[in-house]
């Protein structure tokens, strides 16, 4: 671990997140100042309130054979620090990490960000492989990037995509995680579940998902411009109050333009509405999972306040999943992309949860 004055000075945030409270990050969230006290000159909170250049990318990038995959990856802070794997969704990729990297890699943690299958620069590593995006096969993927990077235990962390792999890790192989930081609760998927249509307005909101499943989305998808004009509809409306720029956007936009893109978040998105076949390897273990198991590593959760998906009830509808020690937050003025939008607070709920 470093002492906090050489973590405010170690540390810039990226382009469309606000000033970070950085004196108060190690404490327990909720935690502020006395009201009325302003910082000392020269002090670590007068240093934070200072403008910061943007972050644009990682301390280092590389790829590693895993499993059925060449997995690219992002790492930060020192080799043999405790590991934190911290898992994106759908549209985005590694960058949703960019701030929280640095942040989690100046309190001494070993920071992993993988490009999910059909991201960036993690490719199949035979042309003859299923372009296959069911929950179980992308969840084995993170562990065979563990084993291959001699990671026994790790906190995961994630949203959207990264939640549901992080969940199912979670609960298949709680001996592999230390602690789970876990973007809008329990997200794993009971595909039969999925056949029961939800409310209108809610239908609504996965409007992209129903577009999938026709051809017209399939072609949109596998169209480079049209693709990039879905996905950042979908950052706008998903993440309502984040007034990110072209150039962030553009970042990312890159991840997807991986040759399997299309076919992973296509199958992906038909087979959780039960329109597309999954492997029968996986079948035991979706079994398993449609059975809804508990988790009982020590977790906090998260709901983005101004993210369409968040479901009613400050968390209270998967409450009764986690059964070890828990902590749950919402997060009143941000949207679907939590990382990157709350930079912050995200670091935060992962320093609780290892303490929990």
């Amino acid at each position: 671990m470093i002492d906090r004055r050489t973590f405010t000075r170690a540390v810039g945030l990226g382009a469309g997140t606000t000033a970070l409270s950085l004196a108060a990050l190690p404490q327990t969230a909720g935690a502020a100042p006395a009201a009325g006290t302003a910082p000392a000159a020269g002090s670590a909170e007068a240093s934070a309130a200072a403008p910061v250049a943007p972050r644009t990318g990682f301390a280092r990038l590389a790829q590693v054979r895993a499993g059925v995959l060449d997995v690219g990856y992002a790492e930060d802070g020192p080799a043999d620090g405790p590991a934190v794997i911290c898992l994106h969704g759908w549209p985005y990729d590694i960058h949703s990490y960019v701030d929280v990297a640095p942040l989690l890699a100046a309190q001494g943690y070993r920071v992993i960000v993988p490009y999910l299958r059909g991201h960036g620069s993690t490719r199949f590593l035979s042309d003859r492989t299923t372009r296959n995006a069911q929950q179980s096969a992308v969840a084995l993927d993170v562990l065979a990037l563990m084993d291959a990077l001699g990671i026994r235990r790790a906190v995961l962390a994630g949203f959207d995509w990264g939640s549901r792999t992080a969940d199912i890790i979670a609960a298949l192989w709680p001996e592999r995680v230390k602690a789970l930081v876990s973007v809008s609760g329990y997200l794993i998927t009971d595909v039969r579940m999925q056949k029961e249509p939800l409310a209108p307005a809610a239908e609504h909101t996965w409007w992209y998902q129903f577009y999938f499943a026709t051809e017209r989305g399939r072609m949109a998808m596998e169209n480079r411009d049209k693709r990039r004009e879905l996905c950042r509809l979908v950052w706008q409306q998903v993440s309502p109050t984040w007034a990110f720029d072209d150039a962030v956007f553009d970042r990312t936009a890159a991840a997807f333009d991986n040759p399997d893109y299309a076919a992973i978040v296509i199958h992906n998105y038909r087979w959780r509405l039960g329109l597309a076949e999954g492997e029968h390897r996986y079948d035991q273990l979706e079994r398993r999972l449609a059975a809804r198991p508990k988790i009982a590593v020590p977790t906090v959760t998260l709901d983005p306040g101004r993210d369409p998906f968040t479901a009613p009830g400050g968390g209270t509808a998967y409450r009764d999943f986690f059964t070890g020690p828990y902590l749950h937050r919402t997060l009143p003025d941000v949207g679907h992309n939590v990382p990157q939008e709350a930079p912050e607070d995200f670091v935060r709920a992962v320093l609780d949860a290892d303490r929990l």
